[in-house]
């Protein structure tokens, strides 16, 4: 496969073969960005305008959190809050409680990390559909992936029916829903295999891949790992 500047990049997300590609861009970017706004662009006029007027949702507050030192996570919390404060919480006297009400509004869906990470992805996912429409070997690179969960189902195939031509996109349509077809087909059985083993009937039976069926499942539904685990034997609670 030939590589260029925007190949690159796409083919360090699909050469491993292990989940969801599009989870493993969006980590990428997330990583990257985190790393960057409590790095070099901490100090940056402008992405402090901007980090202060987005502000960051649960998600990548988390992310910051671990990526950054707790200094230069406190010198952007230290502008966010002023920034909240006048927007949301100003002096009574001041307030204009409907005014107040829509700035929070405004800000409980905004984020700073998913507006930059949302117009990235979309840049990318017009690479992987060019290189899917023009390169054999990607083609074949993109089929040998293990899935595509639910999320970036939905994304990839609003995504390829927007750009590519109709003839094109049915096959590329097809190997969308196989790869994430597939592999829901899999948890369900895993799944279905988990909730037999709390059946005395099973006592003493082989749990197979179904250890971890729960967890797989949320990832899949969500695109995200979940942070609770399960028990897997003993008291269902």
């Amino acid at each position: 496969m030939r590589e260029d500047i925007c190949s690159i990049p796409i083919n360090e997300v699909f050469e491993p073969k292990d989940g969801c590609p599009y989870c493993r861009m969006r980590d990428m970017l997330e990583d990257r960005m985190a790393t960057y706004i409590t790095g070099a662009a901490m100090m940056e006029p402008d992405v402090r305008v901007e980090t202060n007027r987005l502000g960051f949702c649960e998600t990548h507050m988390k992310h910051i959190l671990e990526r950054g030192s707790r200094l230069s996570v406190a010198l952007i919390l230290q502008t966010l809050l002023d920034a909240n404060t006048e927007e949301i919480l100003p002096e009574e006297s001041k307030i204009n409680v409907k005014k107040a009400t829509t700035n929070a509004d405004r800000r409980e869906k905004s984020c700073f990390v998913c507006e930059n990470i949302d117009k990235n992805i979309e840049h990318l996912c017009s690479t992987v559909l060019k290189l899917w429409q023009n390169e054999p070997d990607f083609r074949k690179l993109y089929s040998e992936q293990t899935h595509i969960c639910l999320k970036h189902y939905n994304m990839i195939q609003k995504t390829g029916e927007k750009k590519m031509n109709k003839k094109v996109f049915q096959d590329f349509s097809k190997e969308n829903h196989r790869l994430a077809r597939n592999y829901m087909d899999t948890l369900r059985h895993d799944i279905g295999h988990f909730c037999k083993m709390f059946d005395y009937r099973s006592k003493g039976e082989d749990w197979g891949n179904s250890r971890d069926a729960i967890e797989r499942s949320v990832e899949f539904l969500t695109s995200r790992k979940p942070g609770t685990t399960t028990k897997t034997e003993g008291k269902n609670r």
